[in-house]
């Protein structure tokens, strides 16, 4: 009875209470007026994304200079832990974790789709050349350098704060504490920078999970032939909801890692079956070669373009969304990332983190994209048709993975891989989310199961009812874009008291070994 007491007494009701009544709340007028939420959320998005859009390409360019920075200046050798420590993980293990939690099921299905969502768009053809030329750039654009940059630099200022300063309050106030003060993070100020980030992380999953989970509905239908329902959708959720659950309550980090090292095998075995055996081998290394090559060339226009005139839109519509859908994934995934890089430099968790994060986002858009733009360039397909004709994205996917030998087995390793995808990506969301109900936490304390259950409620109401409002890809994305807009400033606050607090160290660090030295 007393554990029950003091465990009470360490959970903060304001950050757990205040998002569940709120979330509830905007899951609940989502069932009752569908139609007329959409509008509300699509008018938002509008002046966010639209209006305000250049905010977040200024903060994407500016994170990435600031990786460099760190990893490249006399920041990159501060080791997040103790002086001399040695990672906890090694660099596969440590590797994989770290993709798996950054990025969800969703980069199988943006993978095979995306390239078909650029190929109508204007803008393809004010750039000039063909759609084989450019449809495979912005691809591997939106996914590689400036995302990774998010990731990875809140990630450097979470272990900094974790394994350095060793703080036992696990939250984004507490990393913006050298800048505002400790009675702003522990006050008001802090209250609602932790309540904005929990509501970014409720809206990131709410993205993922309702983009993602139809297609693996849509498989279940190829595969058995049952009739597809937003009922069948839901069930589908849950399911891998209590899994999920169950899986890290009874393995804890053990089990998260050697899920995710299952996980990166089976996403690489696909890679590598479909460049083997689809038929497009030569296509996928020539074009991904090349598509690569115009990326880094063009990389400074991609990222400053805005559309000033609106010929196309195409900023509003993708780079800002992109950039917006991964800022809001920047409250569990660095967080997570931080706290599995102990031992490690900043310098090679930034550094490290853009070739297995980086390489591995590209390898899936170069190989599982270019199968289907290969088909498509050749003639023996026309996918742009079938997806203007029927606006079904995942239907097309099914087509596209049906074209290939052996389609029907390859169908159950993506929908395996994407459940293995979902439970590590799950399980550090609800981690975070659990560790900031606590007022305080240490840095080898876990969080209460039935508080990481919660959460876990908690993550699945927002997508499920996305997916009953039958919300449009639009609207989906505009969920994103609003939430990040407080996180872009929250970030510039954390870097900064990273920044101010490193500093620090270096100097209480360095006067200790400049004394020893004058006693020699």
């Amino acid at each position: 009875m007393n554990k029950k007491i003091r465990e009470k007494g360490r959970i903060d009701w304001m950050i757990t209470l205040v998002p569940f009544v709120l979330i509830m709340s905007v899951a609940l007028l989502l069932f009752l007026f569908p139609e007329q939420s959409n509008d509300v959320i699509g008018q938002v998005r509008f002046f966010f994304g639209d209006t305000l859009g250049s905010y977040y390409l200024v903060i994407g360019i500016g994170v990435l200079l600031v990786s460099l920075f760190m990893s490249f200046s006399k920041y990159g050798d501060i080791v997040l832990g103790n002086p001399g420590e040695k990672p906890k993980y090694n660099f596969f293990t440590w590797g994989a974790m770290m993709f798996t939690c950054g990025l969800a099921a969703d980069i199988l299905f943006y993978s095979f789709a995306e390239w078909v969502m650029y190929a109508s768009n204007p803008h393809l053809a004010e750039m000039g050349g063909s759609i084989t030329e450019w449809a495979g750039v912005f691809p591997i654009f939106h996914w590689s350098f400036i995302p990774w940059a998010f990731y990875l630099v809140l990630a450097v200022a979470f272990g900094f704060m974790l394994h350095c300063r060793k703080r036992n309050r696990q939250r984004y106030s507490e990393a913006c504490l050298p800048v505002i003060g400790e009675k702003n993070a522990h006050g008001l100020l802090g209250r609602v920078i932790d309540l904005f980030a929990l509501f970014a992380l409720l809206a990131g999953t709410a993205t993922t999970f309702s983009v993602a989970t139809p297609l693996m509905s849509e498989i279940i239908v190829a595969l058995f032939g049952i009739n597809v329902s937003r009922t069948v959708i839901t069930i589908i959720i849950l399911l891998l909801t209590c899994a999920v659950y169950t899986y890290a309550v009874l393995h804890g980090f053990k089990g998260i890692s050697f899920l995710a090292k299952f996980c990166i095998y089976l996403f690489f075995g696909i890679q590598i079956l479909v460049l083997l055996i689809g038929g497009e081998g030569r296509f996928i290394i020539e074009n991904g070669i090349q598509s690569l090559g115009k990326m880094v060339q063009n990389f400074i226009g991609l990222s400053t373009f805005a559309d000033p005139n609106r010929t196309s839109s195409f900023p509003q519509d993708w780079t800002i969304y992109y950039w917006a859908y991964w800022m809001v994934w920047c409250i569990a995934a660095p967080f997570f990332i931080g706290n599995i890089s102990r031992g490690r430099t900043i310098k090679q968790t930034i550094l490290g983190g853009y070739v297995f994060g980086v390489g591995s986002t590209i390898s899936s858009f170069i190989i599982l994209g270019n199968f289907g733009l290969g088909l498509q360039s050749s003639g023996a397909k026309d996918f742009i048709a079938q997806y203007n004709e029927s606006g079904d994205l995942y239907g097309l996917i099914i087509s596209i993975i049906q074209s290939m030998p052996a389609g029907t087995f390859i169908l159950v390793l993506i929908m395996i891989c994407m459940i293995a995808f979902y439970a590590t990506s799950f399980d550090s969301i609800a981690y975070t989310a659990a560790c900031y109900s606590y007022k305080k936490l240490g840095e080898d304390e876990k969080p209460n199961a039935m508080i990481t259950l919660l959460w876990c409620i908690l993550l699945i109401v927002l997508p499920i009812a996305l997916v009953f409002s039958e919300s449009s890809m639009n609207n989906i994305q505009s969920v994103s874009i609003i939430s990040a807009f407080p996180i872009g400033i929250i970030m510039i606050l954390m870097i900064w008291s990273f920044f101010k607090d490193a500093k620090k160290y270096m100097k209480e660090k360095v006067a200790p070994s400049e004394k020893k030295q004058a006693q020699e």
